[in-house]
């Protein structure tokens, strides 16, 4: 058997621990693996009929290639946030120009090229690595007939279907030791901290770093907040304190009551736009209310730099043993994931049946704005 194995979407610690341990025990049990460079783009820009390309878009590994890449983060691979099933016009590569036909959005589905891809490559298992938008690709080849063994990835933690997706604790553990970081500064000129951590639609990265760091105030994606409300809180809680300075951590993807998520440049293969800049719209808006000097600080990429913490690594590497098990047994069309504590694997279709988002009557205070976790008991090990 050769087993394809890519990574798509962003990037985030503990996709090379699962990188090898594919590699490692599909080697172990006689099997081939072939890295897919760029995520599904690799498929994509892929021509059989160049044979040139193989070097640039695929990568054979084994256990000597994979030997220490576990030691740092990011991905060996490299990503791309492609969907070969909905390709813009300005994405196409040029070899397939009049060769694929138009949907009904105006954009290119590529679907039928990948499949040649994978059958000109003899590729007869697929392992890919991402968040739900990657995902949702493999559930279409898992229709065409393609064996998919899918792994959840995300700083978000937002994949339906499992409890835990590779990147979470990483991100969060970043997040807590730069917030306590942030409190020298905070406190040495008498400001209020506006800490803005990613979180497009699920807020559980800002809800549990604000939680762990025991932030004043944190801002959720899923809770629009009054502004003017939280400031006064703010300035509340800056008095209270005494060295006379605040915290608030905000969701990128936060918005105001009657306002809207900040997005800005062009959407991706997933209709999505780049978020940031609500904490900075927050903080100049507390300011003008309040008239207290405000510290902006968004973490963006610094909460998936670097390498994994324990967790990751631990969650990353059964994620990648269950997968090739799950193909030694003949499995096909299943996502690994972890339910109450416990490894499993659930539909592959599973990821794109819901979403995920933070369960605010019980784990938020909607008019404190702050974390309030109402009952520990029964709950998984991130509360939700």
């Amino acid at each position: 058997m050769r087993i394809g194995i890519l990574t798509g979407g962003g990037d985030v610690p503990g996709l090379n621990p699962c990188i090898k341990a594919v590699v490692n025990r599909a080697e172990d049990a006689g099997m081939e693996v072939v890295g897919i460079r760029r995520g599904w783009g690799g498929v994509l820009h892929f021509n059989p009929d160049r044979p040139e390309d193989r070097d640039t878009w695929l990568e054979p590994l084994n256990r000597a290639a994979v030997c220490t890449i576990d030691r740092y983060g990011g991905t060996h691979l490299h990503m791309s946030q492609t969907n070969p099933q909905n390709v813009s016009e300005a994405a196409l590569p040029d070899f397939l120009k009049g060769k694929v036909q138009k949907t009904a959005k105006g954009t290119y589905d590529c679907t039928p090229h990948t499949l040649r891809v994978l059958e000109h490559l003899g590729i007869s298992a697929l392992i890919p690595i991402g968040g739900d938008d990657t995902l949702s690709f493999a559930v279409r080849l898992h229709q065409e007939g393609v064996r998919v063994i899918s792994v959840p990835k995300t700083m978000d933690n937002d994949v339906f279907g499992t409890d835990y997706c590779i990147g979470f604790s990483t991100a969060i553990t970043r997040s807590v030791d730069f917030i306590n970081a942030l409190r020298t500064p905070s406190g040495s000129h008498e400001r209020i901290a506006v800490v803005e951590v990613f979180g497009r639609n699920c807020g559980e990265t800002a809800l549990v770093s604000a939680y762990l760091a025991d932030v004043d105030r944190a801002v959720i994606s899923e809770v629009p907040f009054d502004v003017e409300k939280l400031a006064h809180l703010l300035v509340a809680d800056k008095e209270r304190n005494p060295s006379n300075y605040a915290m608030l951590a905000i969701s990128e993807g936060a918005t105001m009551i009657g306002g809207q998520v900040v997005e800005y440049g062009q959407e991706d293969a997933y209709g999505h736009k780049k978020l940031g800049g609500i904490g900075q719209i927050t903080g100049e808006a507390i300011k003008r209310i309040t008239g207290v000097d405000i510290i902006y600080q968004p973490l963006a990429y610094l909460m998936r730099a670097g390498a994994p913490d324990s967790l990751d690594r631990m969650v990353a590497i059964s994620y990648g043993n269950l997968a090739v098990e799950q193909l030694i047994q003949g499995h096909s069309g299943r996502m690994v994931a972890l339910q109450s504590g416990q490894y499993t694997t659930v539909p592959i279709e599973t990821c794109v049946q819901g979403v995920k988002r933070v369960d605010v009557e019980e784990l938020y205070d909607v008019e404190a704005y702050r974390p309030k976790v109402r009952h520990v008991l029964g709950k998984p090990m991130f509360l939700y």
